[in-house]
């Protein structure tokens, strides 16, 4: 049996028309970080925040997931069919992974959920909210709900399973990562150091990059649908 560990990131989710989020100069869609993802945030301007995470669950219904989404979710079903562990981490907040039919863990939440920071419901799913309208939990009535995002400041979501998959993989693979947001830019050294088989896809060498590690050069899009076929033939055979 074989464990496997995938790590994505924007790149992955790139090619199907979603912005990456932080441009070069820092700004996050034009605003400054400080300004839409922080807990300081969200307690001084919620309105702002709000339509900021509003507009961006929008942009969900106007993507589809492209080819490397779907190569993940094929690899994942026939490692698993054959008997091997599978783990696919995401940093994007986006739900492109799940309707390719993936189990994902997001590590840094997900657009499409809001939460409760008061009662115990904690999760709510939706589809479409009006970017003027707060909405308030059906469980106890607190309002408003915040996005199910993991703000800068906050403790990355699902740590204790992360790292238990990460201490025990043989197979790690960083697609579309920067290499420079932690904790995720360090999970590379940690599966090296549990002695795994290390490979990286992005389009240009990420900060986090070991000789130790295969650099998979180019977009997730055009190189992870044939790598997927080739460790499909050396994993499973």
């Amino acid at each position: 049996m074989t464990s496997v560990v995938i790590l994505t990131g924007a790149g992955v989710s790139a090619d199907s028309g979603l912005a990456t989020f932080r441009d070069a100069g820092g700004l996050w869609e034009g605003h400054h970080v400080e300004d839409v993802a922080t807990p300081e945030a969200w307690a001084r301007d919620p309105s702002l925040v709000w339509r900021f995470y509003q507009m961006r669950r929008a942009q969900l219904g106007e993507v589809e997931p492209n080819a490397a989404h779907h190569a993940l979710a094929r690899l994942e079903t026939e490692l698993v069919a054959a008997g091997s562990s599978f783990t696919l981490i995401s940093q994007n907040v986006d739900d492109l992974h799940q309707r390719a039919g993936s189990n994902v863990i997001a590590m840094h939440g997900q657009l499409a959920r809001l939460r409760c920071t008061v009662c115990a419901a904690g999760m709510h799913d939706v589809e479409h909210v009006e970017p003027e309208q707060f909405l308030a939990c059906s469980a106890c009535g607190h309002s408003p709900l915040r996005p199910d995002i993991v703000w800068f400041g906050e403790i990355p979501l699902h740590m204790d399973l992360i790292e238990r998959a990460i201490l025990n993989v043989e197979k790690f693979v960083a697609i579309g990562t920067s290499g420079a947001v932690y904790p995720a830019a360090a999970f590379l050294q940690v599966a090296r150091a549990a002695g795994a088989e290390t490979w990286v896809n992005s389009l240009e060498e990420p900060e986090n990059l070991d000789p130790r590690d295969r650099f998979l050069a180019g977009r997730a899009v055009d190189v992870i649908p044939a790598q997927v076929d080739r460790w499909l033939a050396e994993w499973i055979g």
